[in-house]
């Protein structure tokens, strides 16, 4: 809901939810009240899964950060993606922060830890999953251009790694492809649950764009 500051002078837009007590205005402090005038026009296309859309499952190597997970798993629910395999040191949902930025994500994804990704990659080949690892590299291509080469109905395993060491060298070379998304600022690489997203999205419905 969003919330306007009564003075004429001031007139400061802030949204709040149910559970914000602020009842001034935090720049001039007047009393602040619901602009009841606005209507949500908020759209969101629903997209059904009929079996032509690659199916992925994510896999999180030592990460580090309860709330990369937490946004990992909120990714992972808007695109459709039903498995975390959540390994090393990641955090699982049982600790509060995950939960925090999950947003509820991790009722609805299945997860399950394991210490070994090595282990987890393992099975997954054993059962014809594709590995795609989301690293840097001389041998990494680039994603945009990869997701042309994702076979039909292909479950295909996407890992993203620790924070500042990325995949582990003993889980990578386990890959059948390296990808990384093409940067234009100077920085060398995003935010791990930001390129998830990034990355999860585009193999999931990047056919799609160009299908239009």
């Amino acid at each position: 809901m969003i919330y306007r500051c009564i003075n004429p002078d001031c007139g400061l837009r802030i949204p709040l939810t149910d559970e914000d007590e602020r009842c001034t205005c935090p720049r001039c402090g007047s009393t602040i009240q619901a602009d009841t005038t606005i209507a949500s026009s908020q759209k969101i296309e629903r997209i059904k899964e009929d079996g032509t859309l690659p199916k992925v499952v994510a896999v999180l190597d030592n990460i580090r950060s309860a709330l990369n997970v937490g946004s990992i798993f909120r990714s992972c629910e808007g695109a459709g993606i039903r498995e975390i395999y959540l390994c090393g040191i990641t955090p699982t949902p049982d600790n509060g922060k995950v939960r925090k930025t999950a947003l509820g994500a991790e009722e609805s994804v299945h997860w399950q830890h394991n210490w070994s990704l090595r282990d987890v990659l393992e099975q997954m080949k054993s059962e014809g999953v594709m590995i795609w690892a989301l690293e840097g590299g001389t041998s990494a291509q680039n994603l945009f251009h990869a997701i042309k080469l994702i076979p039909d109905m292909k479950k295909v395993a996407l890992i993203v790694g620790n924070e500042v060491s990325g995949v582990d060298p003993a889980g990578a070379e386990l890959a059948d492809r390296v990808v990384y998304l093409p940067m234009m600022g100077v920085k060398e690489s995003l935010n791990v649950a930001t390129a998830f997203g990034i990355a999860a999205y585009l193999m999931r419905f990047g056919r799609m764009i160009n299908e239009k």
